[in-house]
């Protein structure tokens, strides 16, 4: 009787043993599968980016490196999403930081000025102790914001971006039916710059950004700013 037990107990345990090592197998094959399954194309702009903004990656790693800011190549890709969506000439509209008219630069030399300019806006962002929401905010505004911002605790806020360009338009509205927009004000911003900036080339952001300065992705839901 007690042989008998033993060799069921045996048994049970072999087979609960092989189960075990089955399923453990299986999961590590499917873990393993679905890495190599990710699509490789879109590695730091968030895969909300589109193929057009994708297809200057080249020239922003090109620029990134030449004005070392090769670690945010996410936020280049980011940018040039809300600001053209990759397909204007002038891709980062950037002719105006220049003190140019809009659209006066070609594709490359969009990307080359406006890497350089967020490369600047970076630096002086660092040497006034602000943050890289600030840095992103000021592509818009300008870098003027990121004084105003180190006047006022050094740290982003919405309502720090909504107060600016409410003091630089003197209080004018303009209609901006976004669907960011929407749930915070009924849809309308302030008629300087874009007081969401921050909020659209956020959606285009993902955990692969520069671990210090990490945003969260949320769900794609408009591109021009």
């Amino acid at each position: 009787m007690k042989l008998k037990i033993t060799v069921i107990c045996s048994v049970v345990f072999s087979l609960f043993f092989f189960l075990l090592l089955f399923l453990v197998i299986f999961f590590a094959d499917v873990t393993d599968s679905g890495e190599n399954n990710k699509d490789s194309s879109i590695p730091e702009g968030g895969v909300t980016v589109s193929p057009e903004v994708l297809a200057h990656r080249p020239l922003i790693e090109k620029y990134g490196k030449e004005y070392g800011i090769e670690d945010y190549v996410s936020y280049i890709l980011a940018i040039m999403q809300v600001e053209s969506g990759g397909t204007a000439e002038d891709v980062m509209q950037s002719s105006e930081s220049l003190g140019l008219p809009p659209n006066s630069l070609s594709t490359e030399e969009s990307i080359k000025q406006g890497v350089k300019y967020f490369s600047e806006l970076l630096t002086s962002a660092e040497q006034q102790g602000v943050d890289i929401d600030s840095v992103i905010q000021s592509y818009n505004y300008g870098g003027g914001f990121l004084n105003y911002v180190r006047s006022h605790g050094k740290k982003y806020t919405y309502e720090l971006a909504e107060q600016f360009s409410k003091e630089k338009s003197g209080g004018q509205k303009a209609d901006y039916p976004n669907p960011i927009a929407i749930p915070v004000n009924g849809g309308w911003r302030y008629n300087y710059g874009n007081q969401f900036y921050v909020q659209l080339v956020s959606q285009y952001l993902t955990d692969t950004s520069p671990t210090e300065l990490m945003m969260k992705p949320c769900k794609s839901l408009w591109t021009k700013p």
